[in-house]
């Protein structure tokens, strides 16, 4: 599945300067995302991008069952 997310310029600025060569924009967020706090993530993201309660809700739910995955 794809999604589109919206980002201010500076920030992408920013993610082009920690981006690897020949990585992907989803590899980079799955990079920087892997053994963070899912409620210190989306603090960081806040002032980037815009969630509504029902997306950070849905978000975290979803973070949070991934990782439940993974441990088992």
């Amino acid at each position: 599945m794809v999604k589109t997310i919206t980002i201010r310029d500076e920030v992408y600025r920013k993610l082009v300067t920690v981006k690897r060569k020949g990585e992907s924009f989803s590899e980079l967020f799955d990079r920087l995302a892997e053994n963070q706090d899912s409620r210190q993530i989306l603090t960081k993201l806040r002032a980037s991008v815009e969630f509504e309660k029902e997306e950070k809700e849905q978000i975290l739910s979803e973070i949070s069952k991934k990782r439940a995955e993974r441990r088992r």
